[in-house]
């Protein structure tokens, strides 16, 4: 596993999260994640959509489902597990910005209910879920042997997990960790980028079989291209990014750099992007 040269807390993933918020919105929209591009043609807001349905697909996702969205950002794919699909869905974030957000927008009834609550720490109920799904998010977890047994442990038996996650290469040169992967890993606030092998290894470990992977790294690095281009443009057109970017006591304005870094690593085949599904026992 692939870590930063300094330790990255629960605190400093959120706070990046509130630090980039208005950013993040106005670069790529209310779906915090990559899009999946399975034709190409697809415009980014399709794209990010066809991601979410190709989750809720692999995890089986039917009406009146209770399912887990760890990790939801903005709320935008559980609004749609909830609308589109008619599951029940608990969501939560360590975002206070996201979880204000998420509020704000909430559908009418109950689904989705919104916590703002550390994954590690989640206090939700045993064997209450038919699915879980993290997108994403699995790559903040500080502890993801814990994250994963929690999944396992809200999840009924026969329950689903589907997660996509940033992997870095089985084997990445040294050149390429240097100055790709730990880079990325301090200035996106990735406690640690595991490789394929490794969540393979945790998710038996962990309780879960029935484990499906896919490495769609050629249709979801695009995104990067797009918000590169759209920040380069923010950064000519609007005086506020400007100033953000000017601004020494804003911690995340780095990030900007980040992008170009994840994009040429996807590129070089040093970062990945892959999706697994697993299945807690019984009735798998």
């Amino acid at each position: 596993m692939i870590v930063p040269k300094q330790p990255v807390s629960i605190a400093e993933i959120a706070a990046h999260y509130d630090e980039l918020d208005p950013f993040y919105r106005e670069l790529w929209g209310e779906h915090v994640h990559h899009g999946l591009w399975q034709n190409g043609n697809e415009t980014p807001e399709e794209a990010t959509l066809a991601l979410v349905d190709h989750v809720a697909a692999l995890a089986g996702i039917r009406a009146g489902d209770a399912v887990c969205d760890i990790g939801c950002g903005y709320g935008a794919t559980a609004r749609r597990l909830a609308s589109h699909y008619g599951a029940r869905v608990t969501a939560l974030t360590i975002t206070p910005a996201q979880y204000r957000f998420a509020l704000s927008v909430s559908l009418d009834g109950d689904s989705p209910a919104y916590l703002l609550r550390d994954w590690h720490e989640n206090g939700l109920d045993g064997a209450s879920f038919d699915a879980a799904v993290a997108i994403e998010s699995m790559s903040h977890m500080t502890d993801k042997r814990r994250a994963l047994t929690e999944a396992a442990r809200v999840l009924k038996p026969g329950g689903r997990l589907v997660l996509c996650v940033w992997l870095a290469a089985d084997h990445p040169g040294r050149c390429a960790v240097r100055h790709l992967l730990e880079p990325i890993c301090g200035e996106g606030r990735l406690p640690g980028l595991a490789s394929e092998v490794d969540y393979r290894r945790l998710l038996v470990e962990t309780g879960f079989e029935s484990t499906m992977f896919k490495d769609v790294s050629q249709h979801v690095r695009r995104t990067w291209a797009i918000c590169i281009v759209r920040s380069l443009k923010a950064l000519a057109t609007d005086a506020s990014v400007w100033r953000f970017m000017m601004d020494s006591n804003m911690h995340n304005r780095q990030f900007i750099i980040t992008m170009f870094r994840i994009l040429l690593a996807y590129h070089l085949g040093a970062m990945r992007y892959g999706i697994f599904a697993a299945c807690k026992p019984s009735a798998c």
